[in-house]
């Protein structure tokens, strides 16, 4: 990247839209605005122009990325396009039937996800292909017309195209979905081979209708973002975050929109992989709590764990999704008293508008952020993001009410609402981590979000990680890791088959044509030049077992595929402690995914201590009741602006920034290192 470039990152949040900008020289500008739920369009534009007011010359900004919640909240809403679905005759109820199962077993009144298409819009037509791929029915010109019209006259928002074992021969699918394009013109048409070449038809069947939903509401926000950043000034490309922890260039990223719907979570998760590589650390638990809800992903190898298929909304989505544990657990999250007596928080969130009542924009309800500042771990007098002034009356007002209904004081509802949330947070980090034999001991808990470096030493008592780490800016650190992020590109087979000899050619073939595929397609995104690196794997199974694990495939040849059978046999024996000797290995689905790398920018760190102590960067002292704790105590708090690499100090600590404040506890201790980051550890 030439001197005087940057490279910008606008993550979107349900609470706050972060953004920063990064020079070739190191030099870093940051910008925190309120979310805009309505038009999250509107605090993109609001976070560039505050990028702008500290400094940014936006028309310098070589390339911009972009975490963005459009696609979740379309699903978590229903607020999906009109679709219709044009599936194989006999074969219009596979939405309905779902895959069979009931997520609550013994649950008789449990409610259905809604539909994805309704039943009167899925149009069925007259073709059929065989379990091996032959034509048993095949698809006429005048069936295809009569189709076409009939979608036609339900004047749809988007089309999706899903026909029967179309993964093994997808031109009656090719056939149908061209002609819908030339007959409906402007309406996207999504086709389910296209989108994930695999087996099993309700996935497959739901990803297309999903993405068909998706593409024109992405489509539109995309056409604002890039015409607002136009209007700004920035010539830079565009490009889009992927659930996968890659990006795609924004000219794309509606065909895809399915692969969306991680965008900003996963920001979060690139961002510690990149960080974690920065130190030499691979064994890493990304810890990313906002306003309105938590993020956790368990990260064992320094590369981000993947799963095939995504569930939203109840709806399962082929495309490969960073593994990552969500709750509704935010700085936002709202305390409620039930009709028992028992206390509750979240999953309801007090969001962007109007937020907790201690932000003074009208919120009456109590949050994990009101309790804070009751307590006084969120000390009020101190600037925050946006101008923003802690109101501690306001916040008193709302925790004592939920005092009163539990018959509690004010400090002890406070605390109350503080240590039921930690509870929670606990309970996703042990989904991650303890519920999959895991120890955490031997992790680096990463904290970052607006509310996570809060909580962090509570959790690192709690769970006994080695140790917490906390960015430099870590209320914009999922920002920050888009601009760690390369291009990546995925794509499947389907095999189903034992492995044989025999096959050892043609799954090597399928691999590399379609790596050249690949770099092809990253030449056009604008990675030329540059080699792509490629990533291979394998889901296999003993034959007859339900489920698949992915097997690493390296190089792409036939001799490393010759080998699954036995690296599937020590896989099988670390995840469930077995193996079958004699099993016959079945390789369900080849998986390959190629990196195209982009400019990178180097972040200057902090200026050495030298003789001064971490007393110099102490600006205050404030009275606090530590969560767990009976009494209020006085407690120091520091400028992290002001400290410096090489301060260290005790606990009990508050560090406040504009974007985060952080927490750390009697017992432990915090040091600065020289890229700024914050280091806690408990007594030992």
């Amino acid at each position: 990247m030439r001197p005087g470039r940057f490279l910008v990152a606008v993550d979107v949040g349900g609470t706050f839209t972060d953004a920063v900008a990064v020079s070739a020289a190191g030099g870093t500008l940051v910008a925190k605005v309120p979310s805009t739920p309505e038009d999250p369009a509107i605090a993109f534009e609001e976070a560039l122009a505050e990028l702008e007011r500290a400094g940014l010359p936006l028309g310098s900004a070589h390339l911009v990325f972009h975490g963005t919640t459009v696609a979740t909240n379309a699903m978590l809403t229903g607020r999906l396009a009109r679709v219709v679905l044009v599936t194989t005759e006999g074969f219009a109820d596979v939405l309905s039937y779902r895959n069979g199962t009931r997520p609550s077993v013994y649950d008789l009144q449990q409610p259905r996800p809604g539909e994805l298409v309704a039943r009167r819009d899925r149009v069925e037509a007259r073709e059929r292909l065989s379990s091996t791929g032959e034509v048993v029915t095949a698809l006429e010109e005048a069936e295809i017309a009569r189709v076409a019209d009939e979608v036609a006259a339900r004047r749809p928002e988007a089309v999706a195209v899903a026909f029967l074992f179309s993964y093994l021969d997808d031109r009656h699918e090719e056939q149908m979905a061209e002609a819908l394009e030339r007959r409906l013109e402007g309406v996207p048409v999504a086709r389910s081979a296209r989108l994930a070449r695999e087996f099993r038809e309700y996935p497959r069947t739901a990803t297309a209708a999903v993405n068909a939903g998706l593409r024109p509401v992405v489509g539109r926000y995309l056409v604002s973002t890039t015409s607002r950043l136009e209007n700004l000034g920035v010539s830079g490309r565009l490009m889009i975050m992927q659930s996968n922890g890659g990006c795609v260039p924004a000219a794309r990223a509606d065909v895809e929109a399915h692969r969306l719907l991680l965008s900003g979570p996963a920001a979060g998760v690139a961002g510690t992989v990149a960080l974690g590589r920065e130190y030499g650390i691979e064994r890493l638990v990304s810890f990313d709590m906002g306003g309105t809800s938590l993020d956790v992903c368990l990260v064992a190898d320094g590369t981000p764990p993947l799963t095939p298929t995504e569930t939203i909304a109840g709806h399962p989505i082929l495309c490969p999704s960073v593994d990552m544990v969500t709750i509704g657990a935010g700085g936002g999250s709202i305390a409620e008293v039930g009709p028992t007596g028992r206390l509750s928080v979240g999953p309801r969130s007090a969001g962007a508008q109007p937020g907790p009542a201690a932000y003074g924009r009208g919120g009456e309800e109590a949050t994990v952020t009101d309790a804070h500042v009751v307590l006084g771990t969120l000390p009020t007098g101190l600037s925050l993001a946006g101008g923003l002034a802690l109101d501690l009356e306001a916040a008193r007002k709302v925790v004592g009410r939920v005092g009163e209904e539990m018959g509690l004081s004010l400090e002890e509802a406070a605390d109350g609402i503080v240590q039921v949330s930690v509870a929670q947070m606990s309970l996703a980090l042990r989904r991650v981590s303890v519920e999959r034999g895991i120890d955490p001991e031997g992790y680096t808990l990463v904290a970052f979000g607006g509310a996570g470096p809060l909580h962090a030493g509570l959790l690192l008592r709690e769970l006994r990680f080695g140790s917490v780490l906390v960015p430099r800016y870590p209320g914009l650190f999922a920002a920050a890791g888009l601009v760690s992020t390369d291009l990546r590109v995925d794509e499947s087979r389907t095999v189903l088959a034992p492995l044989t000899e025999d096959m050892l050619p043609a799954l090597a073939g399928w691999l590399r044509s379609t790596a050249e595929e690949m770099r092809a397609r990253l030449a056009d995104d604008g990675v030329s030049g540059r080699p792509a690196r490629l990533v291979a794997s394998a889901d296999c199974r003993y034959v007859g077992q339900g489920y698949e694990l992915a097997v690493p495939v390296s190089p792409l040849s036939e001799a490393a595929l010759a080998e699954l059978p036995e690296r599937f046999a020590e896989l099988h024996q670390r995840t469930y402690g077995h193996r079958d000797p004699d099993g016959t290995v079945e390789v369900v689905t080849l998986r390959l995914s190629a990196f195209g790398a982009l400019p990178k920018a180097r972040q200057e760190g902090v200026s050495p201590a030298g003789r001064s102590t971490a007393s110099s960067a102490m600006v205050t002292t404030t009275s606090a009741r530590l969560p767990g704790g009976a009494h209020r105590v006085d407690v120091p708090v520091y400028d992290r602006a002001a400290l410096r690499s090489g301060h260290r100090f005790d606990g009990p600590a508050i560090v406040h920034q504009h974007d985060a404040t952080t927490l750390v506890l009697e017992r432990q201790s915090a040091r600065v290192d020289r890229r700024g980051s914050l280091w806690i550890e408990e007594g030992r």
